[in-house]
């Protein structure tokens, strides 16, 4: 807040997707964002085939709170989030469209 003379904290004036990604920059991680429906399940195993595929060992964290997910600007579910960095919304992607989206994400 900037009335009465007190200067806003810029930490807490970024938006919370923001936050969430400076504190996740340090460890990499793979999260599919969706309520738990059949479509999410789907892109959970697809994600997890890639990685195996990849030869990558991350753990995938399915978020299914809905403020987290409203966090990184998502309103269409599933979507798939590499290391804070949101790669893909809305649809269900096959094996190897996951693998292409993880090498340039992580080159």
């Amino acid at each position: 807040m900037a009335w009465f003379g007190r200067k806003e904290d810029k930490k807490a004036a970024q938006p919370q997707a923001e936050q969430q990604t400076s504190a996740q920059s340090g460890s990499p991680s793979v999260k599919v964002l969706g309520s738990g429906c059949a479509r999410c399940n789907e892109l959970e195993a697809a994600t997890r085939a890639a990685l195996q595929q990849l030869g990558m060992t991350d753990s995938i964290e399915h978020v299914t709170d809905f403020v987290q997910i409203a966090s990184y600007g998502v309103m269409t579910t599933p979507a798939l989030v590499v290391d804070g960095k949101l790669l893909s919304y809305g649809k269900v992607l096959k094996t190897d469209e996951v693998v292409k989206l993880l090498q340039q994400a992580r080159g």
